[in-house]
């Protein structure tokens, strides 16, 4: 009998070397260095606090815009499809912890085995009925053998390696992403509305500068009719002004069309159907601030919700490549039961029918290896591309913010130009029509100079409109808005 134990004993050691032995280590996932962010932008003005850290509330003082930001964050479909995407994330999380404990199973079954008359069984079961020492309860049913069983079991993987708590972890950190990817939504949304806005500002703007020059170029139109009539000016001279008054009046139109696809656009992000945007034209003549403090670049790190996200998108990668490699290692299952079993249904409920067991066993992978270890390059492959997309988040954060300061400055003496030539060019219209009417200047000097003021006056409301897009934009890449 020891001679048998110390053989057992001999044999399951002998299989746990050889299945230790089969547990390649697999070499770990070596990621580049990561680039560093410069210390500062070169034409900031300050490395203090920036304009990101403003609540969007405050940021943007007009409440008909705070009041179409708040109905796009309630109603947007993109938002809401975000939201059950934290959802679903979790929702897994909840699984990962669960993996931790046991399942347990309510089990009822009932089934019937028969066995062969040369086998242990089938000879145990023919001998066992002929026996004195049992009863007419423990006569075994021949030569079909029911089996009724009620009670529970279960089945417990012990975390040895750490596969389950790397699972937990990174399903953990893809919730977290998900939040992050919730806000720049969020800091994407406000942005796009507050554009949106201004665009409408302008183009509202754009219809007042049309029919105002409608205006003034039939009063020109008017004043050579009369001239014609006087001989002072020819029939071409009025086919040319008429001519000139068509084409601004179609301007009027198209601007008009404009206008709606802007209103629909919006609407689209609002969550409703297209209706008219309340708006107030006074918000497109307020001044921007004279400095514009952009903050450090370091900050972008816990600022802009992308770089977040990016971030905990390759921790989460991370605990996949440790799981994944723990999954190739041997797993302790421990698989215990408790309940009633009998092979006669009325003697199910009876005290002696009560029966439990426990059976626990350490497994390894032998022939699906070569899976395991492409599971574990897929994990790798999937955390070197989640380090380039971080590296690409940090890149495209600190360009987008770099192209934000220079385009607002850029943009400011733009508008300073626009304005003085704007301001020329209408004295050149006046005077252009006092030279024609005193025959000092042809019809078509004149309808150039209509022509070049139109043309700069939107040039001009289209510069004012883009520094404040800039401003937006600038915001939404130092990772305001989502607060």
């Amino acid at each position: 009998m020891i001679y048998n134990y110390k053989r057992s004993f001999n044999c399951i050691l002998v299989a746990s070397i050889f299945v230790m032995a089969g547990c390649k280590a697999y070499q770990p996932v070596v990621t580049p260095a990561l680039k560093n962010v410069p210390d500062s932008f070169v034409i900031a003005t300050s490395d203090t606090v920036g304009i990101a850290d403003v609540q969007w509330r405050n940021f943007f003082a007009d409440s008909l815009l705070v009041s179409l930001i708040d109905t796009a964050l309630l109603n947007n479909p993109d938002l809401q499809i975000a939201m059950q995407r934290i959802e679903a994330a979790k929702a897994i999380v909840r699984r990962a912890k669960g993996a931790f404990l046991p399942s347990v199973n309510a089990v009822a079954s009932t089934g019937i085995d028969k066995f062969g008359n040369y086998t242990m069984n089938g000879v145990g079961n023919f001998d066992t009925n002929f026996s004195e020492n049992i009863d007419k309860d423990r006569t075994i049913p021949y030569p079909v053998t029911p089996d009724f069983f009620l009670g529970l079991r279960s089945n417990w993987e012990i975390d040895l390696w750490g596969k389950l708590k790397n699972s937990k972890k990174a399903a953990a950190s893809r919730l977290l992403a998900s939040e992050k990817g919730r806000q720049f939504i969020v800091t994407s949304l406000v942005a796009d509305i507050a554009s949106g806005y201004y665009n409408l500002l302008a183009l509202d703007n754009q219809l007042k500068i049309i029919q105002r020059n409608i205006k003034y170029q039939q009063d020109a139109l008017d004043i050579v009719r009369v001239m014609k009539e006087t001989g002072r000016a020819t029939q071409l001279a009025v086919q040319q002004f008429q001519a000139q008054l068509y084409n601004t009046q179609s301007f009027e139109y198209s601007t008009k069309q404009e206008i709606v696809q802007v209103e629909n656009s919006m609407n689209y992000l609002l969550g409703r159907y297209p209706q008219s945007i309340a708006r107030d034209s006074n918000t497109l003549n307020s001044t921007l601030p004279s400095i514009i403090n952009a903050g450090i670049p370091a900050t972008l790190l816990t600022r802009r919700p992308d770089v977040q996200q990016a971030s905990l998108e390759l921790e989460a990668t991370k605990f996949d490549v440790a799981a994944a490699k723990a999954a190739s290692l041997p797993s302790l299952t421990i698989t215990p039961y408790l309940g009633l079993n009998a092979f006669k249904a009325n003697l199910l409920l009876n005290t002696g029918s009560v029966a439990y067991g426990i059976i626990g066993g350490l497994t390894a992978p032998l022939l699906n290896k070569k899976e395991l270890y492409a599971s574990y390059k897929l994990a790798g492959a999937n955390q070197q591309e989640a380090f380039y997309r971080f590296q690409q988040s940090l890149i495209n954060s600190f360009t987008e913010v770099h192209t934000g300061l220079n385009d607002i400055e850029n943009k400011r003496h733009m508008q300073q130009l626009k304005s003085k030539e704007v301001e020329e060019l209408r004295s050149g219209v006046s005077s252009a029509n006092d030279l024609y009417v005193a025959g000092y200047a042809s019809y078509l000097e004149v309808i150039t100079a209509q022509k070049s003021v139109l043309q700069a006056e939107f040039e001009l409301n289209d510069t004012r409109k883009d520094v404040f897009v800039a401003l937006i934009q600038l915001y939404r890449a130092l990772g305001g808005g989502w607060q």
